[in-house]
């Protein structure tokens, strides 16, 4: 209160110094002075506007998702739309789902909002496998890749419930991770994808009481990916990406899978936005890129050490090291015992 006041006594005494004739002037002043700092700002995220592009998105009631020939989205495997979800798999073992986009994409600067639900009635680590949301040259293959195809060419963003490796690199499960595939390059499910990964973080989203989020943003070759998963309603960066070169006419899509493990994978929506950003003229006479990659690739490689011998395990190593030779031994001393009674025998 004492604050207040001392404001209050501070702006009464300066008040001759600006000799406001009416409130109309000082009203006009404050609102040129939000539009300015409202450009400013705008320019520190260097884009200005973003449009909602319908074609690309997946929104209720879905009706532009299904078989018909005006569909602008696909439905594969055990994908199936509710009036609240598009559920990719259900909590059953040896299922894969996926809703691909069927309009190539040519947009330069975008950002895509996922909504997506994962439950199950397994409990934590015994729940399997994820989800992955795509942007790739080739659609509506069956693999073994989240209910896509290994050594696929584009993008993906996993959410990876399950720990293949969970003792080899320090992670924890859920995670999220971006990863590029050339068409050469394969995702190593024993290591959790880790060799073709950009960027990740853990993130909860498995079972919670809240919405779950990601949100993709590209721009200026520059990708960041963003989470709202704990129910606070606010974006946490999970990773960024710069110098990542993506080239135009792919996909989007959606798939999951499950396997000895299972769990509900659902998406709820699926926004994607036109970004108007400012480029120098430098900037928009960029190369054209066939195949997607990122500067720098060594910088994202990440050397997984393979997991030593506990102590119970080097002991029963060594114990029957000592009792394999110990065999060989005597067996060895039989042999020898034999021959020399045998060369006894000649002299005789």
């Amino acid at each position: 209160m004492v604050d207040t006041v001392g404001r209050l006594r501070t702006f009464w005494l300066l008040r001759p110094m600006f000799n406001f004739k009416n409130i109309r002037e000082l009203t006009c002043l404050f609102v040129t002075v939000c539009v300015l700092t409202s450009r400013s700002l705008a320019d520190d995220q260097e884009f200005m506007e973003d449009f909602l592009k319908r074609e690309y998105s997946l929104v209720k009631p879905y009706r532009g998702l299904g078989f018909s020939s005006s569909s602008q989205w696909d439905l594969m495997g055990t994908a199936v739309i509710t009036p609240d979800y598009v559920r990719l798999t259900p909590d059953q073992q040896s299922r894969q789902g996926a809703v691909w986009s069927r309009i190539p994409f040519f947009l330069r600067d975008w950002e895509l909002k996922v909504h997506f639900k994962i439950s199950g009635q397994g409990k934590k680590n015994f729940n399997g496998d994820g989800l992955a949301i795509w942007l790739t040259r080739d659609r509506m293959q069956n693999g073994p890749v989240f209910g896509n195809m290994n050594q696929f060419v584009g993008l993906a963003i996993v959410v990876d419930t399950y720990p293949n490796a969970e003792r080899s690199h320090d992670r924890t499960f859920p995670y999220i991770s971006v990863t590029l595939g050339n068409g050469t390059s394969s995702y190593d499910h024993d290591q959790d994808g880790r060799p073709t990964e950009i960027g990740g973080c853990t993130a909860m989203v498995r079972n919670t009481v809240h919405e779950t989020f990601l949100l993709v943003r590209y721009f200026k070759n520059k990708l960041t990916l963003m989470v709202d998963v704990d129910g606070k309603q606010e974006w946490k960066e999970c990773a960024e990406i710069t110098g990542l070169r993506l080239p135009t006419g792919y996909f989007f899509g959606a798939s999951s899978a499950t396997g000895d493990l299972s769990d509900n994978h659902d998406i709820i929506s699926i926004k994607l936005y036109e970004l108007t950003v400012h480029r120098t003229p430098e900037e928009e006479e960029e190369e054209v890129v066939t195949i997607p990659r990122v500067d720098n690739m060594e910088q994202f490689q990440v050397a997984v050490e393979e997991e030593g011998m506990s102590g119970v395990q080097f002991f029963f190593t060594l114990l029957f090291s000592i009792l394999g030779l110990g065999v060989l031994a005597v067996v060895g001393l039989m042999v020898y015992t034999r021959w020399k009674d045998n060369r006894r025998k000649r002299f005789y």
